[in-house]
């Protein structure tokens, strides 16, 4: 099974990965870990595969780079070697029950670019988990925009994709934020009384998710309390066994 962790810098990604991995382990599965993050210095686990090994960011920046400029480029470095990173990813799936793969804090250097693109289009089969933290959520407009964010990240990688509200353990009323997320016809329906261009915005787009959206259910997910892991390991059993949706 290929899990791909995608989300924002801060997000959490890099941490999940390595205690979920560990959560596995601690269940009986065999792990194997990817890094694909340029720019990363310190990894909380040891990866099978690490682009790092190939390019770095700083080392780009110590030739008069700028941040930015460094990333991108260390991605067009990596770009010619898609294929050789697909066959070593395909190789560890057959090795290991889990493999799962930690993507660029940057975010858009990894749904904007090639490579990342290129590397997912070899495993349309892996499930990805996008994770958003709970501080963007602010209004009913924001709940929208990662509902629909995980749309668009399925629609670019053509994988499937779910949500997942990252650091849960933050936050003192989770259930409030269920509310939003775990029943589009109940944002829709406050979206509604929204006076504002963003918010006639908003109940356009998430009058639209059913109709749009694949099946699945957001996932509420901490890596310091594990809360959530269990069912994170039964989404991917489903995806993958295909006996069952994701809702």
């Amino acid at each position: 099974m290929i899990l791909t962790f995608i989300g924002t810098a801060g997000s959490g990604k890099t941490t999940l990965t390595a205690e979920f991995g560990e959560y596995l382990r601690e269940n009986g599965y065999s792990v194997s870990y990817i890094n694909l993050d340029t720019g990363v210095r310190k990894l909380p686990y040891k990866p099978d595969l690490d682009v790092r090994k190939d390019v770095t960011a700083w080392e780009l920046m110590e030739n008069g780079l700028g941040p930015n400029g460094a990333i991108v480029k260390s991605y067009d470095i990596l770009a010619s070697k898609v294929r050789e990173y697909t066959e070593r990813i395909r190789a560890l799936d057959g090795e290991s029950d889990y493999v799962l793969i930690d993507t660029p804090g940057q975010m858009e250097t990894f749904l904007f670019h090639e490579f990342g693109v290129e590397l997912m289009e070899a495993f349309p089969d892996a499930l990805g988990v996008y994770l958003f933290s709970p501080e963007i959520l602010r209004k009913p407009a924001d709940f929208c925009f990662a509902l629909f964010f995980g749309l668009m990240i399925d629609l670019r990688l053509g994988i499937t994709t779910v949500p997942a509200l990252s650091k849960v353990d933050t936050v003192n009323d989770v259930s409030r934020l269920r509310k939003f997320l775990d029943d589009v016809e109940y944002l829709t329906a406050r979206l509604k009384l929204e006076p504002s261009t963003q918010g006639l915005l908003a109940h356009k787009l998430c009058s639209s998710l059913p109709e749009l959206a694949p099946p699945t259910r957001v996932l509420y997910l901490s890596a310091k309390t594990r809360e959530g892991f269990d069912e994170l390991e039964t989404v991917a059993y489903e995806h993958y066994c295909t006996c069952g949706d994701l809702t």
